[in-house]
């Protein structure tokens, strides 16, 4: 199929009234990023110039955030510490319109992360999740679940305990409410730490809708050098994201997979981190709202790429902006 730049418009039957956008669910990780950008390469036993920012981070608060901004009525169920860091990153998100659920952990410091962005833009992170990883299933509550449209989880709240039994609580209460499950592959280390059946097993419980990754979490998820179509063999959606060559759409029909390739215009910067968990918000609106306007599944799903395209192009534009504490 040729490639897609643009979206046909949907008509709103209901001319004029406002229609309440996809409600979608998040659950994961809401931690502060230290990010260094050094001027130039880093020298050993000494200083160079460059920036440090204090930023939101995390995969699903990222998305949860997007989602906020491009109209979805998103949640983000999370942890933080009793502390001031905590306090200030939730006053961020909910300023985007998202509705934050918190649980706040004694003992244990809201998570950080520290992000090494090199001079040409090649990411290394340091990992201090904290209190990110204390979410427990007895905290998740059924009606945070009830209305959603989806319920979104990053692999990376999937894995470690007590975060990763939280999720799975977590995709049986979508369940329960009529929603569906979407998952992002996030990263293939912590994705295939304990190899690649285990991994596989995970998804299998899971059993996700739609399932996100990038082309090198794909084919070491499915031990494929070649393709990702053995992907529809973990959800019967999937969506393989390939940065500034766009996107690669597949979807089981019966005994066929349907493949079709969405495009977009690239854009030259210095600091990617985010841009994936835009792509993921910007699809998820985009083909929850085709979807609950009738569209056809196929045109739900190129009208989702095509979002998620956008909102990415629109958080690689924006200068993320500095955390305030306090």
């Amino acid at each position: 199929m040729p490639a897609i730049h643009s979206p046909r418009r949907l008509g709103d039957p209901r001319r004029g009234r406002r229609v309440p956008g996809p409600a979608v669910v998040v659950v994961g990780d809401l931690v502060l990023d230290v990010v260094l950008a050094p001027a130039i390469d880093l020298e050993r036993g000494t200083d160079v110039p460059g920036r440090v920012r204090l930023r939101q981070g995390g995969s699903a608060t990222t998305t949860a955030r997007w989602l906020g901004r491009l109209g979805a009525r998103s949640s983000l169920v999370c942890a933080v510490g009793r502390d001031g860091i905590g306090r200030s990153l939730v006053a961020a998100v909910t300023g985007d319109g998202v509705k934050v659920r918190a649980v706040r952990v004694a003992g244990a410091p809201t998570g950080r992360i520290g992000v090494l962005v090199e001079p040409g833009g090649e990411r290394s992170f340091v990992q201090d999740r904290g209190a990110a990883l204390r979410l427990r299933p007895e905290d998740l509550r059924p009606e945070w679940f009830e209305g959603a449209d989806a319920v979104h989880l990053p692999a990376y709240s999937l894995l470690d305990q007590p975060l990763g039994l939280a999720g799975m609580a977590a995709t049986r209460l979508a369940r329960d409410a009529g929603a569906l499950v979407t998952v992002d592959l996030s990263s293939t280390a912590p994705l295939l730490a304990k190899g690649r059946r285990a991994a596989l097993a995970m998804l299998e419980e899971v059993r996700p809708d739609l399932v996100f990754a990038t082309r090198d979490e794909s084919r070491a998820l499915v031990g494929s050098k070649h393709d990702d179509e053995g992907l529809i063999e973990v959800a019967p959606i999937a969506v393989v994201k390939r940065g500034r060559k766009g996107a690669t759409v597949l979807m089981r029909d019966g005994k066929r997979v349907l493949r079709f390739e969405v495009a977009t215009s690239p854009i030259r910067t210095a600091d990617t981190t985010g841009a994936g968990d835009a792509f993921s918000a910007g699809f998820l609106h985009g083909w929850l709202d085709a979807r609950r306007r009738g569209s056809a599944p196929s045109a739900a799903l190129q009208r989702g790429a095509v979002a998620g395209n956008r909102a990415a192009l629109r958080h690689l534009s924006t200068a993320p902006a500095e955390l305030p504490l306090g």
